[in-house]
């Protein structure tokens, strides 16, 4: 076969590895075999094969307790590499990097995933008491000052299935134990134009102050947020923190493209 004709037909065995990887990311969950071969339209025996061998690149893993399959941590790294090279959040890694030199306190941008918010980067402030955030993180949706903006300003699928599950599984305060409660918390969020948690956190003894970017189709796209040690910093809305994250969000929301008209 010549080396055009080779070129033409492409690599069968990766295109099929390619199907098992996107029914996994399509399926937003760890999954079982039987449920992966489904999603790929393959026999078990088969997707078990190929998941061998995307295991040892490290593009899934498996959990030995519950045998489920999810992507592994060369996966992730694709992603984060592949969000690190867009135009957007390049801007947003130097604002966060400018909004840390002005206020002095740990900044960090979050991205919207298929599976909800996760942070994508973060800068550390010059001070001996600081909070480390861990580039990879995913966040909570309601338990998370990032969580809530992308909560209240994007509107999908995967928002509700995140509220309805940690509406039964996350330890939340007394005033958000319902549906209703949640959608006027973030109703709120969307008056304020931004979040300040320091009570039931998803760290103990942390609180954050996040506030939305928005793009050129007046969407929300990215977070900024301001996190520190509990009572480190005011997060009142005239205080400098929070003056200064929101002037950073809109800033950056502007040079996206952002006119200020409604979604």
């Amino acid at each position: 076969m010549s080396e055009e004709l080779e070129g033409k037909h492409g690599v069968q065995s990766l295109e099929i590895g390619m199907s098992i990887l996107r029914a996994m990311v399509n399926g937003q969950r760890s999954m079982m075999l039987k449920d992966i071969a489904a999603a790929a339209d393959m026999p078990a025996s088969k997707a078990h094969r190929y998941l061998v061998s995307l295991i040892r690149a490290g593009l899934v893993e498996q959990d030995p307790l519950t045998s489920r399959y999810d992507l592994g941590g060369f996966a992730l790294n694709i992603g984060l590499v592949a969000i690190d090279r867009l135009d957007r959040v390049r801007l947003g890694l130097s604002e966060i990097a400018r909004l840390r030199d002005e206020i002095n306190e740990t900044t960090a941008l979050a991205v919207w995933s298929e599976n909800g918010p996760v942070i994508v980067r973060w800068e550390r402030p010059r001070r001996a008491i600081t909070v480390n955030v861990i580039t990879g993180t995913a966040l909570h949706i309601l338990n998370s000052a990032s969580g809530r903006i992308f909560a209240a300003w994007l509107k999908n699928d995967t928002v509700d299935r995140l509220i309805g599950q940690e509406l039964k599984n996350k330890k939340l305060p007394p005033h958000l134990q319902t549906r209703s409660q949640v959608d006027q918390m973030l109703a709120q969020v969307r008056a304020d134009g931004y979040c300040a948690l320091s009570d039931y956190y998803m760290a103990s003894g942390v609180e954050a102050v996040a506030a939305p970017v928005f793009n050129f189709r007046n969407e929300i796209t990215m977070s900024i947020v301001v996190v520190g040690v509990k009572g480190m910093f005011d997060m009142s809305p005239d205080s400098q923190v929070v003056s200064a994250l929101r002037r950073s969000a809109g800033d950056l929301s502007l040079r996206l493209g952002y006119t200020g008209e409604p979604a």
